[in-house]
């Protein structure tokens, strides 16, 4: 069997120990001859390679490591290339929480402000990255689960050719709801799932092809984490986590409002006990702090996806897709996630149907903001990008937005488009 070589981009991040972990136990189904990190942090780079070599040699894996902060050097000759980039850091992500909270709007990584900045920023990032795909690596598969994932997708999909995915671990959650709450083993549960990244709802809900009955689907709504179980009843569809957001919206915003750090500053000192951790020179296995940094799942879902396609297994699997016809109320153009099938040919995203009316609207509204968002970015249009946010169900009001857009974009001016600033 030929060995593979894989490239992670924004290797910086502390996500990356996960990854190699996973290659590490999957070698049978994934033999790996050499890995490539690629960042623009030169220290990071340093210190997350040495920390690798160190744990590849612990765990007495042949996996390769190499380093490189050149685009072009990392993405050829890869077969797969991740990309987990977050471009300003988690310094630009305390201001995408923190500004929208003077407006009364929720501030928050992905969802609402916070998610347009995140994406203003990485849009163009994202783009550079597949267009090197494109010129030094056609072969090659881009698997993303930088956020927002979901509308990278959409620019990544609308604006270049290569061979894409876009992942969220959030996609097979219902699977471990289920699992919690019925005891029925996660790979046996299937489902409907409409809308999209960090907006979308799970229903017909099956175990083995059974659909679950009113009372199984009751006990496994009382055991949803962030929305009310009598709203997730009413629905008849278990929503993402992200949908609190909306349906818990004051709550929410006075949590938000009231705690004495934003996210982003928590994981900023977290990140820098990571990165403490990783440099000393005994540490040779992933460290325990890690555990406290949450967001993982990403690279199980990754090597799963990698698995599917290196040994052309069919897999089920819920991923960001241009929709075609897969969801009837969404355009044919736009990034959904959804139910697909993937293999070495590609990736196909599954028809819904009988979709619960209750999610129209909502994900209809978000998916109008999320489009926009992307002309905003690959244009660096001001007009386009203050109708993007006005389009947004948490935020829809001039008198609030104008000013709240100036100033995010004044704190992130450099990763942006200064077309934003003429």
């Amino acid at each position: 069997m030929k060995k593979m070589n894989i490239a992670i981009i924004g290797a910086g991040s502390v996500y990356t120990p996960e990854i190699i972990e996973g290659l590490a136990k999957e070698q049978a189904k994934l033999p790996i001859d050499t890995i490539t990190l690629m960042d623009i942090s030169e220290e990071r780079l340093s210190i997350m390679t040495k920390f690798l070599e160190r744990y590849t040699k612990f765990h007495d894996l042949t996996i390769k490591i190499r380093h490189t902060s050149d685009l072009e050097e990392a993405v050829k000759g890869q077969d797969f290339v991740l990309t987990q980039i977050r471009v300003g850091g988690n310094k630009t992500r305390t201001f995408d929480e923190k500004i929208p909270l003077k407006y009364d709007i929720i501030g928050q990584e992905t969802t609402g402000p916070g998610g347009f900045m995140k994406a203003l920023r990485t849009i163009p990032a994202i783009l550079e990255i597949a267009k090197a795909m494109e010129t030094y690596n056609p072969d090659g598969w881009l698997i993303n689960y930088a956020n927002p994932t979901g509308i990278l997708a959409e620019a990544v999909r609308n604006y270049s050719s290569i061979k894409f995915i876009a992942l969220c671990a959030g996609g097979m959650r219902p699977r471990t709801w289920v699992e919690k709450a019925l005891g029925i083993p996660y790979k046996e549960v299937k489902y409907d799932f409409v809308g999209l990244n960090h907006m979308n709802f799970a229903y017909n809900i099956r175990a083995n092809g059974r659909k679950l009955t009113d009372e199984e689907f009751a006990k496994v709504a009382d055991i949803h984490e962030t929305v009310n179980p009598e709203i997730v009843k009413d629905i008849g569809a278990l929503p993402s986590l992200y949908t609190q957001y909306f349906f818990h919206r004051e709550d929410k915003l006075t949590e938000l409002k009231n705690a004495e750090k934003s996210r982003g500053e928590v994981v900023l000192g977290l990140e820098k006990e990571i990165y403490e951790a990783l440099a000393d020179e005994n540490q040779h296995d992933k460290p325990e702090v890690l555990k406290k940094r949450g967001g993982g799942g990403y690279s199980e879902l990754a090597l799963e996806a990698i698995s599917a396609i290196y040994n052309d297994e069919d897999m089920w699997i819920v991923a960001n897709v241009l929709n075609d016809r897969a969801i009837p109320f969404l355009p044919a153009d736009a990034s959904v996630e959804t139910p697909c099938i993937l293999n070495k040919n590609g990736i196909t995203p599954l028809v819904q149907n009988n979709i619960p009316e209750a999610i129209y609207g909502l994900v209809a509204a978000v998916k109008n903001y999320e489009s926009l968002t992307v002309k905003a970015a690959v244009t660096g249009n001001y007009d386009t990008a203050l109708t993007a946010l006005l389009a947004h169900p948490l935020v829809g009001d001039y008198s609030k937005a104008k000013p709240m857009l100036d100033e995010l974009l004044e704190s992130s001016r450099e990763y942006i488009s200064p077309n934003f600033f003429l």
